[in-house]
């Protein structure tokens, strides 16, 4: 199954991008999504793989997951259906567990209670239940979280509150029962594992988010609180229909969302014709949407929206809408309090007209908060579309003159600075700058003019200092930022309020900064004249060893002949497939014509256009590119090594502990990732189609990175022939998880989990069985950082809490980026929807949160001596290695793990598997 890149309004049936007037045609890719994600709760039935998809030969571009499914019955089943009896079989059991260790160790405190001149038998109060799961184990850290637990046991009905009310409450006046026949302990049972109570409370915490979420949105808004307020704005992050509102309309619709349930398939939410009263949103569930006349017309999934249009126009009902299937969930905003938000909306925005057009549009920050900051919001206005001259106009006329690309609270500068390329050619932008910083005043005194020129001149040189920083490397070569540059020392010289200033931005250049080029590497030194104040000499060495890439850098490309034999040539990393022709003209015949072809390991085979550029980084895991004849290309077969190995290396790994591996694994890791520069994950979203001159190689290394590290577990336990071995090789490969985890390297450790996951490998079940009590349960404990569920809501929740520096979950940002660019509009009634841009800008500052401020250049992970340099054939997409390493030394085990080697085909690993245990 494959799933292209499908954004948070492109869903069928009425996906909604951003505009002040959505509209409402079904999305292409949209109706897959939902079943992507259904699908994403079974690891063990499918392996997760990011494809490097596209035009063939363009730049690398995540255009989605793919999941590759068994190959049996299971792929027909029920999956939300199983989804949720099994959760709830386990919260009963889970319940039971709690049950039977609250009996034994607190006996008193499930006691008769009096309170208002009524008897309770038999109950405790929430209050006290919430203690005894704090002092229960480590699982349970907060009462919220407590809270959450308890919530989980009232809507599993394993609790019931004295009055029958659905709320769990940490309160000592609120008491609640056990359904203590279905849940005590059968006669002679013996006494219960302390680690199963951890095993449990650590499976209803993990619920515990949802099931406070989902009380919140039952509650009238009126009696909701503040947290729960923000619960809720927090989900709204997430869900695609609202993705193309700001966050000030997020924020009032979580105070007016009302819950909305129905159990049963067919059900009629609404008929054709009926009167509008509400807006809905598909929480949960799926529906069918159909009209008289044509029947089925759409199908709606989770995070869709319906019944907007009958509002906005004041009209029927344009369908009918039916339940698609059972336990369907709603949020829905009633026609009152959404006719209120949008006369809100409208109040608080100005739009600026210029010869009757409008050229900008702003809104007031209405968002809470408190201090300063909160403050500063209240009185400025955020811009939401504009023309690119406008929005440039506007940043220049507020910024500051210390404005920093990463200020937390007025975000405009780094806003537009990561995203302008969206919108905005360099050349256009050079261009505007320089008339700014030439341009005259016409209105006010002499003294006025000449002290707001001064100013404005200062703030453009603040934002290409800025500017400058932010990209670094990237703009050298480019004639119109070279020619700004130029142009703007020689004129600040001119002036001596200018000509300090001017010199104070060249020594920031000078000062080594952690986060210089937005790709964690440090500027080369630049020369103290001209253009050379902001910019480096492209001749001057490069002071980070791990060379991140740009797209003039040239590496080797290897390319194979149809016999098998390789080429090499030395090329820039964005050469287009007619340079590389030309440069192996030489080396071919004369008398035929040859083509450049992709072939991946299934020998599949694709002609690559003369024009696409960034095609050998470009490549995925185990692909090669080929120069044949066109006589040859029906016979062209993949290159052995692209099949992968026919041995394992589980000797070798046998001799590094799992704590080195991941010690190695980090620090290669680090260098991959922090070579990415920030900008580079906007381009590689965009596309190649209006990014020709950039490269994504950096991205598309971390991605590639992860893929090999996923299969390669799975092609390592699938060749170790001896059962004892291969539990052993499981039980290191679960133990190097939880060493990347605690290192903080998430990127590899889902990678690690998901291969471990593999179907090959999760179908042998006597390799299981083999595994210690204890390695399983903490298998079962690492995966639930994998639960997909609410937007993967433990993974996120999990890092907010971590301090940085952080290798984050690659993927999942690229999906986030994707959501944002698919579902939403770059331009609204020929304006730029700057909204979009602050949310792209926003994920991108991910990684400036994640990388820190003040480490080495090597991994900050961890205090290690410096390896040897990075080979050249870390660049090649190879990932072959047939030395052999004497483990004991690190720079040998580093090695390996560069040119980790793997079988890259589902079909040959269930093979494997299938032979290891039939």
């Amino acid at each position: 199954m494959k799933v292209r890149g499908a954004g948070p309004g492109a869903a069928a049936g009425g996906a909604r991008r951003a505009g002040p007037e959505p509209p409402g045609g079904p999305g292409a890719d949209g109706a897959r999504l939902p079943g992507l994600l259904r699908r994403m709760h079974l690891f063990r039935s499918s392996s997760y793989d990011v494809r490097l998809e596209g035009a063939a030969g363009s730049l690398p571009r995540i255009q989605g997951i793919r999941w590759t499914p068994l190959l049996d019955s299971e792929s027909s089943l029920d999956y939300g259906h199983s989804i949720t009896q099994a959760s709830s079989e386990k919260i009963w059991r889970a319940g039971k567990l709690l049950f039977a260790h609250l009996s034994t160790s607190r006996p008193g405190l499930i006691r008769d209670h009096k309170h208002h001149l009524r008897h309770h038998r038999q109950c405790c109060s929430g209050k006290e239940l919430v203690d005894w799961l704090l002092s229960a184990g480590a699982a349970v850290q907060t009462r919220g979280q407590a809270v959450g637990i308890g919530q989980v046991l009232v809507d599993g009905g394993v609790l019931t509150h004295v009055r029958q009310e659905w709320h769990f409450q940490d309160k000592e006046t609120q008491f609640y029962r056990f359904a203590e026949l279905e849940l005590s302990p059968e006669p002679g049972a013996g006494p219960r594992d302390p680690e199963e109570l951890l095993e449990a409370l650590g499976f209803l915490a993990q619920l515990g988010p949802d099931a406070l979420l989902s009380m919140a949105l039952r509650k009238p808004p009126a009696q909701r609180t503040q947290d729960e307020l923000e619960l809720i704005f927090e989900e709204l992050l997430h869900i695609k229909a609202v993705a193309h509102l700001s966050n000030s309309v997020k924020r009032e619709l979580a105070a007016v969302l009302m819950f909305e349930g129905h159990q049963r398939a067919g059900t009629v939410l609404f008929s054709q014709g009926d009167k509008g009263t509400s807006w809905y949103i598909i929480w949960k569930g799926s529906v069918n949407v159909v009209t008289h006349g044509k029947g089925l017309v759409a199908t709606l999934h989770e995070g869709d929206d319906f019944g907007q249009l009958a509002l906005v126009n004041d009209a029927p009902r344009a369908a009918t809408i039916l339940l698609r299937e059972d336990n369907c969930h709603f949020l829905r905003v009633d026609k009152q309090d959404f006719n209120r938000i949008l006369k809100d909306v409208e109040a608080n925005t100005v739009r600026l007209k210029e010869h009757g057009k409008v050229v900008l549009v702003l809104q007031k920050d209405l968002q809470g908060g408190s201090g300063q900051a909160a403050s500063a919001r209240s009185s400025r206005y955020l811009v939401m579309a504009g023309t690119p001259e406008k929005i440039l106009e506007h940043l220049l006329e507020f910024m500051r003159l210390d404005a920093t690309l990463y200020d937390p609270v007025d975000t405009l500068l780094g806003d537009f600075l990561l995203t302008y390329t969206v919108f905005m050619p360099t050349s256009q932008l050079c261009r505007a700058l320089l008339h700014h910083f030439r341009a005259e005043p016409l209105e006010g005194s002499e003294q006025d003019k000449a002290s707001y020129a001064l100013r404005k001149r200062r703030k453009i040189l603040r934002l290409v200092s800025q500017w400058v920083l932010l990209y670094g490397r990237l703009l050298q070569g480019d004639r119109s930022t070279t020619a700004l540059l130029q142009n703007l020392a020689d004129l600040a010289s001119r002036d001596p309020q200018l000509g300090g200033l001017c010199q104070e931005q060249g020594q920031e250049r000078r000062r080594p900064r952690a986060l210089e080029n937005g790709d964690g590497s440090v500027s080369p030194q630049p020369k103290a004249r001209s253009s050379g104040m902001w910019l480096g000499s492209p001749e001057e060495p490069i002071l980070d060893s791990t060379c991140a890439l740009r797209a003039q850098d040239k590496v080797p490309y290897e390319i194979f002949r149809a016999d098998h034999s390789c080429l090499v040539a030395v090329l820039p990393v964005n050469a287009a497939v007619r340079d590389v022709l030309r440069a192996l003209a030489p080396r071919l015949r004369r008398d035929r014509e040859h083509v450049l072809v992709r072939v991946n390991s299934a020998g599949e085979r694709a002609v690559l256009p003369q024009d696409a550029v960034g095609v050998f980084t470009a490549l995925g895991l185990n692909e090669r590119l080929f120069v044949v004849s066109r006589d040859e290309l029906g016979s062209l077969t993949p290159h052995p090594e692209q099949l992968g190995p026919h041995a394992g290396s589980s000797d070798t790994l046998d001799l590094i502990s799992s704590k080195d591996l991941a010690s190695h694994l980090t620090d290669y890791d680090w260098n991959l990732f922090k070579s990415i520069h920030q900008v580079e994950m906007i381009h590689y979203i965009v596309g190649p189609h209006k990014f020709r001159e950039v490269a994504t190689a950096n991205l598309a290394r971390v991605l590639r990175r992860f893929n090999e590290l996923q299969f390669w577990v799975a092609t390592e336990l699938c060749l170790c022939p001896e059962l004892g071995r291969r539990a052993q090789l499981l039980r290191k490969f679960i133990k190097l998880a939880a060493h990347l985890k605690e290192q903080k390297n998430l990127n590899s450790f889902f990678a690690v989990m998901f291969g471990v996951s593999n179907t090959a490998v999760t179908r042998l079940a006597k390799t299981w069985e083999r595994l210690p009590h204890k390695i399983r349960k903490l298998h079962s404990a690492l995966e639930r950082m994998l639960d997909p569920s609410w937007n993967h809501r433990v993974y996120r929740l999990a890092v907010a809490k971590l301090s940085p520096p952080i290798i984050p979950f690659v993927p999942l940002l690229l999906k986030d980026m994707t959501f944002i660019h698919e579902g939403n509009r770059t331009l609204a009634e020929n304006l730029i929807n700057f909204e979009k841009m602050h949310m792209m800008a926003k994920t991108v500052r991910v990684l400036q949160r994640c990388r820190g401020h003040a480490h080495a250049p090597l991994s900050p992970l961890r205090s290690r001596s410096p390896h040897r340099p990075e080979d050249a054939k870390a660049v090649r997409i190879s990932t072959c290695s047939e030395q052999s390493l004497s483990v004991r030394n690190p720079v040998s085990t580093w090695a390996y793990l560069q040119h980790l080697r793997a079988i890259d085909s589902q079909k040959e690993l269930l093979r494997l598997s299938r032979e290891l245990e039939p």
